[in-house]
């Protein structure tokens, strides 16, 4: 599956940008690694964003150029893969001890 078309699913329905922040959330509880927290955040801050321009609020005229989403889906992107490799991490380290 192509990853625009996967991250295109937030467009449409904004409130699944919340599955990713409890995923997060709960990496955090469970290491502390505050990179797993950022993500977290983030995510969820990109959920009342999302909706806003779903809403119209954002976006008084035409939407279907989403440049913004050139900037926010490779942050969301890599702030994401960092804080599944301190997560895999932590994991693995706290498997061995």
């Amino acid at each position: 599956m192509d990853i625009g078309v996967l991250l295109g699913i937030f467009i449409g329905s904004p409130f699944l940008a919340l599955l990713p922040s409890a995923l997060f959330a709960f990496f955090y509880v469970r290491s502390k690694r505050r990179v797993t927290l950022v993500a977290a955040l983030a995510w969820f801050a990109y959920f009342p964003y999302e909706q806003a321009m779903k809403l119209r609020i954002l976006c008084t005229g035409e939407c279907n150029i989403r440049v913004d989403l050139l900037l926010f889906y490779p942050l969301l992107a890599m702030v994401s893969v960092m804080a599944l490799k301190a997560y895999l991490k932590y994991s693995r380290q706290s498997k061995s001890v």
